[in-house]
C-alpha cells in the first residue's frame, strides 16, 4: 500500500505516520546486512523495488542529478547559492568534504571522475 500511494519503498523512521512500517523497514535492513533476512523475504522485498541501502541509492540519485546538470550547463560547478540546485550543491560540498577526509569510495571517485569532476 505504502508504495502505491507513494511509487517508492522508501519508508522514513521519522515520518509519524509511518513511524511503525519505517521501523520495520529499518529492521529488515539491518537483518539484510547481517545476512540473516531469509531469501523468500529478500526475493519479495527485492521484487518491489525495496531499496538495501539507502545510502548508494541516494548517492545514485544525486550523481545521476549532476550528470543531467552537466548535459544542461557543460559543468559540474553547482553552487550552494543556486536556489534551484541548492540540494544538489549541499551533496558536492558533502563529497568533496569525503574526498579530502579520505572517506569516500574508490568508486564514487571514480564515477565522479569520469564525468570530469573537478575535486577542487
Amino acid at each position: 500500500a505504502f508504495k502505491a500511494h507513494n511509487r517508492h519503498c522508501i519508508v522514513s523512521t521519522h515520518d509519524e505516520q509511518n513511524k511503525s512500517l519505517g521501523q520495520w523497514v529499518s529492521q529488515q535492513r539491518v537483518l539484510y546486512k547481517k545476512n540473516t533476512l531469509n531469501s523468500d523475504r529478500i526475493q519479495q522485498l527485492s521484487s518491489i523495488g525495496f531499496i538495501w541501502d539507502q545510502y548508494d541509492h541516494l548517492w545514485n540519485e544525486h550523481f545521476n542529478e549532476l550528470c543531467a546538470f552537466k548535459a544542461h550547463n557543460g559543468h559540474c560547478n553547482v553552487s550552494i547559492n543556486d536556489e534551484r540546485n541548492k540540494s544538489l550543491g549541499q551533496w558536492i560540498k558533502t563529497q568533496r568534504k569525503a574526498y579530502t577526509r579520505n572517506t569516500l569510495s574508490s568508486d564514487c571517485i571514480q564515477q565522479m571522475d569520469s564525468i570530469g569532476f573537478i575535486w577542487d
